[in-house]
């Protein structure tokens, strides 16, 4: 079995440094019955949504063996342990709280703290309650609202015990593939949705950031992004600016209103009668101070000029490639964390997300997933270089915990450091995690 290591002068070794393991709570947790129906639960119903036809039940049963899975987590020595909040759990379609819902999550996060394992609470992981869907969903501006409500009745019920919050994970994912590509939940389509929905968003980050300066200053609170290096498919002009295009679309377009109160110079090509919905002060309202930023990273990006777009994104263009077709390039973790430190004043940064999917099976009781250690090795490598260039990187989290339910995949796709039998519900430490668990034990124990 192939271990994990850290450099001998790494700042990863830092008895300050995070080391973190997360999960969703749509993909784990199960139990759809014990609260209200989200989008991805009406997307699930839609005939070719889900590749295998599955839908989140039985998901990994995280309501039913939660106390388990933190004995599991603490297990692999972790620091912390990043989850997320199901709105639908929470709250009442008819804006009351859900006891039982909310009771879960302060177990949990009480259960975590008791051991000694920082929470970080992720507010919004991507499913919406459905009802506020039916209203509009992200297109509509009073979703911002609702989220507003919902963020303080979360923050009211777990302060004290939360050592991070985050308000959104990848707002990307919601708005564009969600609203503008339709491949996520909900799976509406046009630039004109992306665009609202994105902004609206934003909105619902900087009225979620103002619940938890003024309820929760004791804890770090911020957003989690997720980032990708956008290159050109060839030295032509044409391809070269639809990659400058995508990286302002996809990374400024969300970097740049949180950190910077303004939005990237590509507005301006769109149609402004069809913008009317960033009113006066929303820039503002978005740019609210932060105590961190959460960086999630799998790969790069490439894309060619398209004549009926601005950009045509483009399969990897080397091997070997996840289970998902990403390319494996790790250097362009240490890009986009160099590249943004030198254009923005940033807060601190907490990689909140890394992993791959691989074909995993289970042999004898044991996953020999040598590619997935290679993977973690690499990008360790590769925040160290980041860091060694000046990069205010405070924690590292694997992502996942365990296979679960990957979305528009369904669980044909696993990016666990923890075997799942969806059948049988049987966990089983994969030697990625055997290694990421060893690596972090040696790390604890060391006299740096």
């Amino acid at each position: 079995m192939r271990h994990l290591v850290l450099t001998d002068n790494s700042p990863l070794k830092s008895t300050d440094f995070i080391f973190g393991i997360a999960t969703s709570s749509f993909q784990v947790e199960g139990d759809s019955a014990s609260r209200e129906e989200t989008i991805w639960d009406r997307f699930c119903k839609k005939p070719y949504a889900i590749k295998d036809n599955s839908n989140a039940e039985p998901g990994c049963e995280h309501i039913k063996r939660w106390v388990e899975d933190v004995d599991l987590i603490e297990s692999f020595n972790v620091d912390a342990y990043r989850l997320s909040i199901s709105w639908a759990r929470v709250m009442n379609n008819d804006g009351s709280v859900n006891a039982q819902g909310l009771s879960f999550y302060q177990q949990l996060v009480s259960s975590l703290f008791t051991k000694g394992i920082k929470v970080f609470v992720t507010l919004y992981h991507w499913d919406l309650p459905q009802h506020l869907e039916a209203q509009g969903g992200w297109l509509n501006r009073a979703t911002a609202i609702e989220f507003e409500k919902y963020s303080e009745v979360v923050v009211q019920a777990l302060k004290g015990h939360v050592y991070s919050y985050a308000t959104l994970n990848e707002p990307w994912c919601s708005a564009y593939l969600g609203y503008e590509v339709g491949i996520h939940a909900p799976g509406k389509e046009g630039r004109e949705n992306g665009l609202k929905a994105a902004h609206h968003l934003l909105l619902a980050h900087g009225l979620a950031m103002k619940v938890l300066n003024r309820i929760s200053p004791e804890s770090k609170n911020g957003i989690v992004l997720n980032l990708s290096p956008c290159y050109p498919l060839t030295d032509s002009g044409a391809d070269k600016q639809a990659a400058k295009f995508a990286h302002d679309y996809f990374n400024d377009w969300y970097l740049m209103p949180v950190l910077k109160g303004v939005y990237p110079k590509i507005l301006r090509q769109f149609d402004q009668n069809n913008l009317d919905y960033m009113k006066s002060g929303d820039l503002d309202l978005i740019h609210q101070p932060l105590d961190y930023i959460g960086i999630n990273y799998y790969t790069r990006s490439v894309f060619k000029a398209c004549k009926n777009n601005n950009f045509e994104p483009c399969p990897a263009q080397t091997q070997p490639t996840t289970d998902m077709g990403w390319e494996l390039y790790p250097q362009g973790l240490t890009e986009v964390l160099v590249d943004i430190h030198q254009r923005y004043d940033l807060p601190p940064v907490y990689i909140t997300e890394n992993g791959a999917a691989m074909k995993d099976e289970l042999n004898n009781g044991q996953v020999d997933d040598d590619d997935r250690i290679r993977y973690f090795q690499t990008h360790l490598n590769a925040l160290e270089s980041a860091m060694s260039q000046g990069v205010d990187v405070r924690g590292y989290f694997a992502w996942s915990l365990m296979d679960n339910f990957e979305w528009a995949e369904g669980y044909e796709k696993r990016f666990g450091l923890v075997y799942v039998d969806f059948k049988t519900q049987k966990r089983t430490i994969k030697n990625s995690g055997e290694a990421y668990r060893q690596l972090l034990k040696a790390r604890r124990s060391s006299p740096d």
